[in-house]
């Protein structure tokens, strides 16, 4: 099925025996959420959806509410959100969300990344031109009048909506995410998981061999518990 299908598989494989570390970064994205809009759910749309992408991921309750406890105590640990551009192998443009306590840290593991895999880390809007930040929420298909609910959701900023198998994901811009997190409740539609994830506006595509190059850098880049997301050019589709 070609070695797009065989990433797209493996990262699916990879998220599923990562447990622990997918518990570390939602534990770090609640700690950001309660730092930015304090630790109520109901005040802070920031955390709720922090929330639900923990229960998506199977992580315990109380894991939950630590957490939670946690971020917002006088101890807690100061968490920075930092992003980092560069280019990867063949050209291709990643940009990399981290949550961290250390920016030194981290941004001497992220450029040693980039340079062990013939890349090169950039400065800041050296690659983000090349993407739109968009919310980006998946749902499940089934129980719902998706011709009828497009046409209600365009008012709380609905752009785009794509149907994946038994999920539906629907895009919003940037300023819309809260409004459309908003809508979706109000309807009483179970978020399978949501966030606000870099889309890039045009993709390169690339043979096996150099895809094999840029899976390298990403799978690296992935196991460093300081990185929350990372997002790429490369055409994935077959």
């Amino acid at each position: 099925m070609g070695r797009a299908f065989e990433f797209r598989k493996e990262r699916k494989m990879k998220r599923w025996a990562g447990m622990a570390k997918t518990f570390t970064r939602i534990g770090r994205e609640i700690a950001l959420a309660v730092k930015a809009a304090g630790p109520s759910p109901e005040y802070n749309s920031r955390l709720r959806m922090a929330i639900q992408n923990a229960k998506a991921a199977n992580m315990p309750k109380s894991n939950v509410e630590n957490a939670i406890k946690n971020a917002a105590g006088k101890e807690a640990e100061n968490f920075q959100e930092v992003i980092y551009e560069g280019k990867g192998p063949h050209g291709i443009a990643i940009l990399v969300e981290t949550a961290t306590n250390n920016p030194t840290r981290t941004v001497a593991n992220v450029r040693m990344y980039f340079d062990r895999s013939g890349g090169a880390l950039g400065n800041s809007g050296s690659v983000n031109f090349l993407f739109d930040r968009k919310g980006v929420f998946k749902v499940k298909a089934e129980g719902h009048n998706w011709d009828d609910l497009e046409l209600e959701l365009i008012d709380a900023g609905l752009e785009e909506i794509k149907h994946e198998d038994e999920d539906v994901v629907l895009y919003s811009t940037f300023t819309d995410f809260g409004t459309m997190q908003n809508a979706l409740e109000e309807r009483n539609i179970e978020l399978l998981s949501a966030g606000l994830e870099w889309i890039p506006t045009s993709m390169k595509k690339l043979g096996d061999a150099e895809v094999e190059q840029v899976i390298k850098l990403i799978d690296r880049l992935e196991e460093d518990d300081d990185v929350l997301n990372v997002f790429h050019t490369m055409d994935m589709s077959e």
